[in-house]
């Protein structure tokens, strides 16, 4: 497979940066700071994309790692389920 593969959709960055392949993926965590590159999210982005390159494996999953090591160490957001009004039957004998 080839590093200039497009992903599904570009990862926008702080800026006007976009990574628009895995080439610009692969530099991007390249650069980073070794104490940030060595983090396990970042390791495990890396991992993904060394997967999608080496096996031709979706770029879907380069996508997700990237992602969630960009969003590592904020909180999750919650989602409150709806809650709907429960029905009143009345039993007629």
């Amino acid at each position: 497979m080839s590093w200039s593969r497009a992903l599904d959709e570009p990862i926008e960055l702080s800026g006007a940066r976009k990574l628009v392949t895995l080439r610009d993926a692969g530099e991007y965590i390249a650069a980073l700071p070794k104490k940030e590159h060595a983090a396990p999210e970042w390791r495990a982005a890396m991992e993904a994309l060394l997967l999608v390159v080496e096996r031709g494996g979706p770029t879907l999953f380069a996508r997700i790692g990237i992602i969630r090591a960009l969003n590592r160490g904020k909180p999750a957001p919650q989602i409150e389920p709806r809650r709907k009004k429960a029905r009143v039957f009345t039993v007629i004998r």
